[in-house]
């Protein structure tokens, strides 16, 4: 379950007008938190985020699922949308939560951040980062 102050950010950022992928930032943020601090680890730097836009979207962050995934992702995501406010079910936590204590701390590296920005940012086309970055510049606090 998600921290009472990782919803009430996400909600404040919800309140303020904020893209859905904005909110599920802060639940992602504290995933990464977790895995410094050490409470467990993830393989890749991209199963710490999955598992941050997973819990967004089991505590309500309408967000959608990924178009560019495999059949599995997508249907995992839609599922993770209907179970919102749904309690997780103890042994599948506990199993979950076993297996991420036995990887590795180092996918949240800073490094590790910086590739995954780098590669992910390599993959979108120059229009579509400067529309973004746009879009970022007017919801930017003065």
């Amino acid at each position: 379950m998600p921290e009472k102050e990782t919803i009430e950010r996400a909600r404040k950022d919800k309140r303020e007008g904020k893209a859905a992928s904005t909110q599920a930032g802060e639940f992602v943020r504290e995933e990464i938190e977790h895995i410094r601090e050490g409470k467990h680890g993830a393989r890749s730097t991209k199963q710490a985020i999955a598992v941050g836009l997973s819990k967004a979207r089991r505590a309500g962050v309408d967000l959608p699922p990924p178009q560019n995934a495999s059949t599995e992702t997508r249907e995992q995501a839609e599922r993770d949308t209907q179970r919102v406010g749904k309690k997780p079910s103890k042994r599948r936590s506990r199993a979950t939560s076993k297996a991420l204590k036995r990887e590795n701390h180092s996918a949240v590296s800073k490094q590790a951040l910086s590739r995954q920005a780098h590669a992910a940012a390599k993959e979108r086309w120059a229009a579509s980062r400067s529309r973004s970055a746009k879009k970022a510049a007017k919801t930017r606090k003065k």
